[in-house]
C-alpha cells in the first residue's frame, strides 16, 4: 500500500477505532486512490486525505418526545456536516435503532463522494436518529418530528445544510419536519428539505428517482459490457423500501423479472414473477411485511431471516442482484453464494451493502460491480434538481426530471469508466467512482486554501 494511505489510514484508526462501518468506509475510498496518490505528491502535502476524512462539523443532540401513552422518551439525534467543498450539506436523515456515530460519519463520508458524482453544486452530509417510527402511530411520528427539527433547525438552511430522507424517513416524517421547521422560521424556505411532498414544493421523480437511477447506472454498465440491458433477466432485490420497489419497477419495464425481494424479517420468493403493485399496497399503504405477500400469492415462498442467515436471498439463484436494504449485507460467505448461482452483475441501491471481501471477490470472478456512491446518486441528483425548482418557482413534468435523471446517470457511469480505464483499472466501476470524485474534490480543497 502507499506509504501516506497506509499512515492516514493508522492515524484515522488510532483516533475512530470504535467506529467500524466509518473506518470501513474510508479504508475502501483510500485504498482504491492508490494510483492517484502515486502520481500526485502534491495530494500529500496539501493533506488531502487527513482534511477529506475529518468532517468539518459532528452534531449530537438530545430529542425528548411524548407517545401517546403520555410516557416521555429520549433519543439520540445527529448530524454531521461533512463538506461544502462545492456546494451546501446535502444528504439524508436516517430514523433506524440501529444509527450512531460511526453509521452517520459513514454515510456523510460517502455522500461526498457521491454528490460530487452528480455534477452538481451540492456537499456532503447525513443525519438521522436512533428512533424506529415502525409501530409508532401518525401522532408518535409527528411528535418525535417536531422536537428533532426544534434543534435542527438552528443548523440547516436552503443554502446552508439540505436534509433529505433515508431509510425510516419518508414523505410522512418530511411532511412534519418542514412543517415545523417552516413554524419556527415564520418563512416558507422551499429548498431547505428536498423530498417533499407535492402539494408543498417536493419534485415529480423525486420518490422514484433512486430505483431508477440504479437501473439507468446498471442498464448503462451492462450495455458497455456485452449485455442486451435487463431484457430477459432474473433479478433478485434485497429490501422492500423506496429505493427497491422503484428499482424493481424499472427493471420490470426494462423487461426483467423480479423473482425475489425482502425486509428485516425474511424474504419471498416468486417463481413467475413479483406483482410489484401488492408489495407497494403492503409496504406503502397498509406499512405491513413482506410475509403478507403470501396472502394472495400462494405459490409464492417465504424464508425467514435469522441470527446466522439474515439476508437469504442472497441464496437465490438470479442474474442480477441488486442489493437495496442496509449497509454489509452481502459478506464474503453471500457472494460466493451468488458467483456459484451465476450472478453476472450486482448494483449497490444501499450505501455500502457490500463488504470489502465480498467486493474483491465479486472482481476475482469477474462479477460486474455498480457502486453505492455511482449507482444510488440518482435520488440526491433529483433532490438537487427540486432545490433549483423550488428557487425558480417554477415546476418541471414526470417525463422532464425523468430525462435529466436518464443523463446525469449515464453521466456517472461513463465518468467512473473513464476514471478506471485511465488509471488501467477497466471494469473496476468502484475504483473508477472514488477516483473521479476524489478528483474533483481534492482540486476543489487545494484550490480554497487550507480551511
Amino acid at each position: 500500500m502507499n506509504e501516506y494511505i497506509e499512515k492516514v489510514l493508522k492515524e484515522i484508526e488510532k483516533k475512530d477505532g470504535s467506529e467500524k462501518e466509518f473506518l470501513q468506509a474510508v479504508r475502501e475510498v483510500y485504498t482504491a486512490l492508490e494510483p492517484v496518490i502515486s502520481s500526485h505528491p502534491e495530494l500529500e502535502k496539501n493533506a488531502i486525505l487527513e482534511r477529506m476524512s475529518e468532517p468539518e462539523r459532528l452534531i449530537s443532540f438530545r430529542v425528548p418526545w411524548v407517545d401517546d401513552n403520555g410516557k416521555i422518551n429520549v433519543n439520540r439525534g445527529y448530524r454531521v456536516q461533512f463538506s461544502s467543498l462545492i456546494g451546501p450539506y446535502k444528504g439524508g436523515l436516517r430514523f433506524h435503532p440501529t444509527v450512531n456515530q460511526s453509521i452517520i460519519k459513514f454515510l456523510g463520508f460517502e455522500q461526498i463522494f457521491k454528490n460530487a458524482l452528480t455534477g452538481l453544486p451540492i456537499g456532503g452530509a447525513k443525519g438521522g436518529s436512533d428512533f424506529d417510527p415502525k409501530g409508532k402511530s401518525d401522532n408518535e411520528v409527528m411528535r418525535f418530528c417536531q422536537s428533532f427539527m426544534t434543534e435542527l433547525y438552528r443548523h440547516i438552511g436552503q443554502d446552508v445544510d439540505v436534509p433529505a430522507g433515508d431509510i425510516g424517513v419518508g414523505a410522512r416524517e418530511v411532511g412534519y419536519l418542514f412543517g415545523q421547521y417552516k413554524r419556527i422560521r415564520d418563512a416558507y424556505e422551499g429548498g431547505v428539505l428536498t423530498g417533499k411532498g407535492l402539494s408543498y414544493g417536493g419534485s415529480l421523480v423525486r420518490t422514484e428517482a433512486t430505483g431508477y437511477g440504479l437501473i439507468y447506472f446498471m442498464r448503462e454498465m451492462l450495455k458497455n459490457n456485452g449485455s442486451n440491458s435487463f431484457e430477459g433477466k432474473t433479478v433478485t432485490i434485497s429490501g422492500s423500501g423506496n429505493v427497491a420497489i422503484y428499482a424493481c419497477e424499472k427493471a420490470l419495464q426494462l423487461g426483467a423479472k423480479v423473482v425475489a425481494m425482502s425486509d428485516s424479517n425474511g424474504c419471498i420468493y416468486d417463481k413467475y414473477g413479483i406483482e410489484l403493485q401488492d408489495i407497494k399496497t403492503i409496504k406503502e399503504v397498509k406499512r405491513g411485511r413482506i410475509k403478507d405477500y403470501l396472502n394472495n400469492h400462494k405459490e409464492a415462498v417465504y424464508t425467514e431471516a435469522t441470527a446466522e442467515n439474515p439476508f437469504p436471498i442472497w441464496s437465490i439463484k438470479t442474474d442480477i442482484a441488486l442489493p437495496c436494504a442496509t449497509q454489509n449485507e452481502i459478506t464474503l460467505e453471500a457472494a460466493k453464494k451468488l458467483v456459484a448461482n451465476g450472478v453476472i452483475a450486482i448494483g449497490e441501491g444501499a450505501n455500502m451493502p457490500t463488504a470489502l471481501e465480498a467486493i474483491e471477490y465479486f472482481h476475482s470472478n469477474g462479477v460486474l460491480l455498480a457502486p453505492a456512491k455511482a449507482a444510488n446518486a440518482g435520488g440526491v441528483a433529483t433532490s438537487a434538481i427540486e432545490m433549483s425548482q423550488n428557487s425558480m418557482r417554477f415546476y418541471y413534468t414526470f417525463e422532464e426530471v425523468d430525462k435529466k435523471l436518464e443523463n446525469i446517470m449515464k453521466n456517472i457511469f461513463y465518468s467512473c469508466k473513464e476514471s478506471a480505464e485511465k488509471y488501467g483499472l477497466k471494469n473496476n466501476y468502484v475504483a473508477g467512482a472514488n477516483i473521479a470524485s476524489f478528483l474533483k474534490l481534492s482540486q476543489a480543497m487545494i484550490e480554497q486554501g487550507v480551511v
